[in-house]
């Protein structure tokens, strides 16, 4: 479904602050994939997401979406079959605006004409998805975002990107700025909505346990390189130790801070 061939991104090319971001990355996610991404800081992930989206395009290489090649499209463009999730749970809802119309943006794809469909059958559409958060928004639907804590936010987010149906999902660290009982209830979410929707996914932690525990597939990075692939049976015998022995094998030397990286 997406295919990067030898994709590189150096970022000041030339100058005395070069720094090769990426470094001939291959990589093939195949559909209904649910690929959980670690690394230390600096290893990559983020800027590997922000080639797929569009954000970056790559000095080397080439994208491709189901055969064809995107690589100098645009993020706009790729918007409309990428949604991704940061790690800010203000950056997916639009603050000032009702969570009612915050859906109807969603759901539509756009402003235009959000007042004129946001009629009762729709508000009764929302209120059945909301009830799936049990976070009690379906009684606050004419309230603004702004009202809302940032894990009802970020679950809400969650929601919303899935009612609008994209062809890939990227979670670029979305539980990491919530408090330990939102994180968990966001990724339970996270998990129920990609197994039910059947949703191609990929998300980026710095937990190694849940890196293990969800997904069918794991990459590790280090330096800009995917250096460790394990999907099925082999992700399923993975343990934290062994990922860390698998790290210092590989690179022969200690990854950051090792376990600081696997808040429990």
């Amino acid at each position: 479904m997406i295919a990067l061939k030898n994709a590189s991104v150096i970022f000041n090319q030339g100058t005395v602050n070069e720094n090769q971001a990426l470094n001939n990355i291959n990589l093939n996610v195949r559909e209904g994939d649910f690929i959980t991404i670690i690394g230390s800081n600096g290893a990559g992930k983020s800027t590997l997401f922000n080639l797929i989206a569009g954000t970056i395009t790559p000095t080397l290489g080439s994208i491709h979406v189901n055969g064809r090649n995107v690589t100098r499209e645009p993020e706009f463009k790729r918007a409309q079959y990428i949604g991704r999730i940061f790690q800010n749970p203000l950056l997916g809802t639009a603050s000032n605006m009702s969570l009612e119309d915050n859906m109807m943006i969603t759901y539509r794809k756009g402003f235009k004409w959000i007042k004129r469909s946001l009629n009762n059958k729709m508000r009764e559409y929302f209120r059945s998805e909301l009830l799936q958060l049990k976070m009690g928004l379906e009684h606050r639907m004419k309230e603004n975002l702004l009202m809302f804590s940032g894990g009802q936010r970020q679950a809400l987010t969650l929601l919303m990107m899935v009612l609008s149906k994209p062809a890939l999902i990227m979670l670029d660290e979305h539980t990491a700025a919530l408090d330990p009982k939102n994180a968990e209830i966001v990724l339970e979410l996270t998990d129920k909505f990609i197994k039910e929707h059947k949703l191609t996914s990929m998300m980026i932690t710095h937990n190694m346990s849940h890196a293990i525990e969800y997904g069918n597939r794991l990459l590790m990075m280090d330096r800009g390189e995917i250096i460790f692939d394990a999907a099925g049976e082999a992700k399923k015998e993975l343990t934290v130790e062994k990922l860390i022995e698998k790290f210092h094998e590989l690179r022969h030397h200690g990854f950051e801070n090792d376990r600081a990286l696997l808040a429990e």
